[in-house]
């Protein structure tokens, strides 16, 4: 069975305002102190977000159990400076972000100026285990055209520096502003994948491999594939159910090119509409289909997407597990579903991140 990891980016917040405290630097000290042999705590971008990464899982409700864990030893210690913690993957209020300690992050700054500035973004970045590099890219080659399925589900941003964005995910448009971001072209081979990567570097425009944000990498640190599309969920269920959805994307891949299926070979320029209309829809509109390219209920497009993976779901004896956090998702909708039907119900972006600091570290 293929283990999975999960990092997620989570917002730190004043615990009386809502508004975004750089409070990482703080948080990590004292993660550090109490639990010195535990080095799931990492600094981010901004001092007003803070990441975890989980160890490697088989099984899933272990998986769950991990990330209810750092979610709340997170909102602890936040609690503790007199903070929060928010499962956003923007904030809704203003905020003007600090940026993080570091030569990384300095050179980020002089090289892209208010794009780093405004990258207070908090993502969800699933690793699923691979063989191999071969594997490993011709996963990547089959599983793009059903990325923008997993940010419909996942779209947690539509708020904006304290406006209404009338997108789903917002952050999903921000972080395409970085120039390695976003969906890439099929490759021949994994040779042709890191002559790519390599040669993006050589222009000078990224630090190193690390810049190279595709939706989906191999990761430079770890056998994995890692999908990286995705908004941080706002409560624990949601980032299981996109865990499950990943690994079993990956494994459906893997078995399709031992099988001799070749990939669907949709242009960069489709992937990216579909993207935008993932991002900019969620679940309430239509979305681009990922085999036909056309716009198809969302409802109809997050089933085309469950048929696919459902084999592989069977054989790792979890699709009824997947079966119920979808459904309850499709019921329910979407982190930015409930920010909207939050502030409508009350008028206040503050009232918003009170509401969602109480569900990121509901149980799953």
């Amino acid at each position: 069975m293929r283990t999975v990891g999960v990092e997620e980016e989570l917002l730190l917040v004043d615990g009386e305002s809502g508004e975004p405290k750089a409070l990482s630097q703080a948080v990590l000290a004292m993660a550090a102190h109490d639990r010195p042999r535990d080095d799931a705590f990492e600094p981010e971008l901004h001092r007003q977000q803070l990441e975890f990464a989980t160890s490697p899982q088989e099984e899933m409700s272990a998986l769950a159990q991990e990330i209810l864990r750092w979610r709340e030893a997170a909102a602890q210690h936040a609690k503790t400076l007199g903070g929060a913690i928010a499962a956003l993957a923007t904030s809704p209020l203003p905020v003007n972000p600090t940026l993080g300690n570091g030569p990384r992050y300095q050179w980020l700054e002089e090289q892209f100026g208010l794009t780093t500035q405004e990258q207070l973004t908090c993502g969800c970045h699933v690793h699923v285990c691979v063989d191999s590099d071969e594997e490993g890219v011709a996963v990547l080659n089959r599983i793009r055209p059903w990325l923008a399925v997993l940010l419909a589900l996942s779209a947690n941003s539509p708020f904006w520096q304290g406006k209404d964005t009338d997108y789903h995910s917002y952050r999903n448009r921000v972080w395409g502003r970085w120039p390695s971001a976003g969906p890439v072209e099929l490759f021949d081979d994994a040779a042709a994948y890191h002559e790519q990567t390599r040669a993006m570097v050589a222009t000078g425009a990224l630090l190193d491999k690390g810049m190279v944000y595709f939706d989906a990498r191999l990761s430079d640190t770890y056998p994995t594939v890692e999908v990286r599309i995705s908004d941080v969920c706002l409560e624990p269920s949601g980032t299981l159910l996109i865990a499950l959805l990943v690994r079993g994307l990956v494994e459906t891949a893997a078995r399709e090119w031992r099988a001799g299926t070749a990939p669907v070979p949709h242009s960069v320029a489709l992937l990216r509409l579909a993207s935008w209309r993932a991002a900019r829809s969620g679940l309430a509109e239509d979305l681009v289909h990922p085999l036909r390219m056309e716009p198809t209920p969302a409802a109809t497009v997050v089933e085309a997407l469950f048929d696919h993976v459902r084999p592989a779901l069977e054989d790792t004896g979890d699709l009824d597990m997947a079966r119920a956090l979808l459904d309850r998702l499709l019921r329910d909708g979407n982190g930015a579903a409930f920010q909207r039907s939050v502030y409508e119900r009350g008028g206040s972006l503050r009232e918003v991140v009170e509401e969602c600091v109480r569900r990121t570290a509901r149980g799953v």
